[in-house]
């Protein structure tokens, strides 16, 4: 996983409006990327409202948001429709992104061991730096865990 000091890696995708995103989309501007493990369950969701809910605090300290699943870009498209967020989700089904971060990796649910998305978020500085990597992510309270920063 991508650490504090590292520069951000080159990515590309597409996003909900079936866009292509790279990382020179976001260079010279503060960003916030955050990883989720797939659109509509319960802790995506608190995750995804709350950073939309606070998404005004967020831009006047001058970040934009880009959230990354390895869901579909019509699944990420419904997410975004239902609950209506103002930034954009990359649909990174090849797990480009989700393995340049480093952020792909063993986990366990109920019991069972398998392989999937780590919850993570990286602040990311003008310069392309990563200044914060937030590994245990509140998902109800995640944008203040950002902002107390």
């Amino acid at each position: 996983m991508l650490q504090e000091g590292n520069k951000i890696p080159a990515f590309s995708g597409v996003n909900h409006l079936g866009e292509a995103v790279t990382h020179t989309d976001y260079a010279g501007k503060k960003l916030i990327v955050f990883f989720y493990p797939r659109a509509n369950t319960p802790g995506c969701t608190a995750e995804a409202c709350n950073l939309s809910d606070n998404y005004a605090a967020l831009q006047a300290e001058g970040y934009e948001l880009l959230g990354v699943s390895a869901d579909s870009v019509k699944k990420q498209a419904g997410f975004v429709t239902k609950f209506g967020f103002p930034y954009p989700l990359l649909a990174d089904e090849d797990h480009v992104a989700i393995k340049a971060f480093g952020v792909w990796g063993p986990k366990k649910f109920q019991g069972k061991a398998y392989e999937g998305i780590i919850r993570t978020t990286f602040v990311i500085d003008e310069t392309g730096t990563i200044v914060r990597v937030i590994s245990k992510v509140k998902t109800k309270d995640h944008a203040a865990q950002i902002l107390e920063g």
